[in-house]
């Protein structure tokens, strides 16, 4: 479906830009959020009529925009979870998560403004992009520990306080493995000796 964009849309093209899309994403994202309009001779004329009030409509978001952001920079989160001794979490972080921690911390943002290229799964300090605007982003760092003080923890030395206790538990796994194969080899190399019967006489 051909759509005439009424924004910036990234990895799209630029308002006013007429591109090709999927029917879906047109229908269930593009059209419904007002960010592009159906490709037909109508439409393009009225974009054309409208495009300076549109222009300004977004100077004025970006740089409400560009303000939020200024108040986001550096800024860092803790969001507390259960975890095993490997830092592995017991579920995960979402984007939700993430965006009512952030307000909670002053600076209303909603769940779409989060982009999240994985599922944070781990313990951890993990950046975070924060899209603001099409032309808006800024990244915060969440801070993702299993109670406050591992929490300043992960802070001050900038990694999982679950690493070390990775390593120790891949090194015991390691010399577990060592010590199974040094016995299995052992047992493999000793030969049994034959118990000499009672009624076995000794010949010349």
């Amino acid at each position: 479906m051909e759509v005439i964009l009424l924004e910036r849309i990234e990895k799209l093209g630029q308002m006013g830009d007429v591109v090709n899309v999927k029917a879906g994403f047109a229908r269930n994202y593009l059209l419904p959020q007002n960010k592009a309009l159906r490709k037909t001779k109508q439409n393009l004329t009225h974009f054309e009529s409208q495009r300076a009030q549109l222009e300004a409509e977004n100077l004025t978001k970006k740089t409400e925009a560009e303000k939020i952001a200024d108040k986001l920079k550096g800024m860092k989160i803790t969001i507390l979870r259960a975890a095993g001794e490997t830092g592995q979490l017991y579920g995960s972080v979402t984007s939700r998560d993430i965006a009512e921690t952030v307000t909670e911390s002053g600076v209303s943002i909603n769940r779409n403004q989060v982009i999240l290229n994985r599922a944070l799964k781990v313990l951890g300090l993990e950046p975070i992009r924060i899209s603001l605007h099409q032309e808006v982003s800024v990244e915060v760092i969440a801070n993702i520990a299993r109670n406050k003080d591992e929490a300043e923890q992960q802070l001050s030395s900038g990694q999982a306080v679950s690493t070390v206790s990775q390593e120790e538990i891949q090194n015991d796994l390691l010399n577990e493995k060592a010590e199974h194969a040094t016995s299995d080899e052992i047992s493999s190399s000793t030969v049994p000796v034959p118990e000499s019967s009672e009624g076995d006489e000794i010949k010349d």
